[in-house]
């Protein structure tokens, strides 16, 4: 019995004092606060390591560097230093910050790991970082890309069979608020890039908060929003479908076979599915698609496949390429289309259409920019009408979502945009 007694005894205060220990950790770990939003318009980014030899910040509020890659320089985030104070708290002050969402990640003594002081996170194909958002105004872009007190529309993940991939597929849809008591909405089709699926948009885009906020304020027509997941040898994110939790990475099949189709040859189907589940204007006056990276080649190749079914065209930093894969280091995809008589007659028939809006928007620092100039030097050529916008930076959601932004509200008006 004695003995009992004692087991219950040591058992009790193993517990009780694992539990102190839990709420110990958890009370210092949320008396640091990171980041700090400075009244001044500054950010100050603080981490308890007192054992840490060295620590830095890397973020999109930095300036950017040149990385070398197998497909060329492209912009990354830099990094600052942290100081370290006698009570081994780290610190670093930004300078003052615009309107914006920001990322960014900690590296101590050479290992990257994410701000324990906050939960919002952002997952780009296999990495995680965190977020912060500076807004000034209303309507400033932390604004936009912020939840605010205004109508809100559901986000649904849907799964659709694929006749043409043969296989069940998942995407995000939007309904914009009071979408049960319309009567019919017309639809943009989003579009991902390399390495994302059909949660890159809701998540690292912001969509449903960009639309919620243009909405509301009349800025853009309430509308349905359809992400799908643009990798055809996949039915849904990592680690949500039957393939299980596999690692993403960039460009990688996940596959050993070929693929049933390309994403633009079943992309009716998916069409095919809104149209008869959803309220939506089944004309092409009440279709547009737009996509970043990938996706604004996906756009690409559907607005020729298709040249009847949509109204509005997206390029947003597209990937192009006809026959041929993209090649960064091969400047002769102008010469590709000039030589390409099926392309010349699918762009004929889609001009020849009016559309009401081909729109190409790119950063100047692009890796992609030489095909986007080249796609456009062919549109004048042949006087094609489209639009154009040129921002600064390069292959970068900010920019995808400043795109996004614009993009929606020149979508399903009364009369079409046609100038460049």
């Amino acid at each position: 019995m004695m003995n009992k007694k004692l087991i219950f005894c040591a058992v009790f205060a193993l517990l009780t004092g694992a539990s102190g220990m839990a709420q110990e950790k958890l009370f210092n770990g949320s008396s640091v606060q990171s980041p700090v939003k400075n009244a001044d318009g500054t950010v100050t980014f603080n981490l308890y390591a007192p054992q840490a030899r060295q620590v830095s910040v890397s973020g999109d509020f930095l300036p950017t560097v040149k990385m070398k890659t197998p497909k060329g320089e492209i912009d990354v985030p830099g990094s600052a230093q942290l100081t370290k104070s006698a009570q081994g708290m780290w610190s670093y002050t930004t300078t003052v910050l615009s309107p914006e969402l920001y990322s960014y990640a900690f590296n101590v003594d050479g290992l990257n790991i994410n701000d324990p002081a906050n939960i919002y996170m952002n997952r780009d194909i296999s990495t995680y970082s965190n977020i912060f958002i500076i807004t000034k105004t209303k309507g400033d872009k932390g604004y936009l890309y912020s939840v605010n007190e205004v109508p809100h529309g559901n986000l649904a993940k849907v799964w659709y069979e694929s006749p043409t991939l043969k296989m069940q597929r998942r995407m995000t849809i939007y309904t914009p608020a009071g979408y049960d008591k319309g009567k019919a909405y017309p639809v943009l089709y989003l579009l991902h890039g390399a390495g994302g699926d059909e949660n890159a948009w809701s998540e690292l885009g912001r969509a449903s908060q960009i639309m919620d906020n243009l909405i509301a304020t009349g800025k853009a027509k309430p509308m349905i929003v359809v992400m799908p997941n643009g990798n055809p040898d996949s039915q849904a994110a990592p680690g949500e479908w039957s393939k299980g939790m596999y690692k993403p990475t960039f460009m990688a099949s996940i596959s050993p076979k070929t693929p049933k189709a390309t994403i633009e040859e079943s992309f009716m189907d998916i069409v095919n599915y809104v149209d008869s589940h959803y309220k939506t204007v089944k004309s092409r006056e009440g279709r547009a698609v737009c996509g970043l990276s990938m996706g604004g080649g996906h756009t690409f190749g559907i607005a020729r496949l298709y040249p009847l079914t949509f109204d509005y065209y997206g390029l947003f930093s597209a990937g192009l390429h006809l026959s041929k894969p993209i090649n960064l280091k091969d400047p002769s995809l102008y010469d590709e289309m000039k030589a390409d008589k099926t392309f010349q007659q699918q762009m004929k028939t889609l001009f020849n259409s009016n559309p009401k809006l081909y729109w190409i928007a790119i950063g100047n620092t692009d890796f992609l920019y030489k095909a986007n100039a080249d796609l456009r030097r062919f549109l004048d050529d042949n006087h094609y009408k489209y639009e154009y916008v040129e921002t600064d930076g390069g292959h970068i959601w900010r920019n995808w979502r400043i795109y996004l932004t614009a993009f929606a509200q020149k979508l399903f008006k009364a009369s079409p945009t046609s100038s460049r």
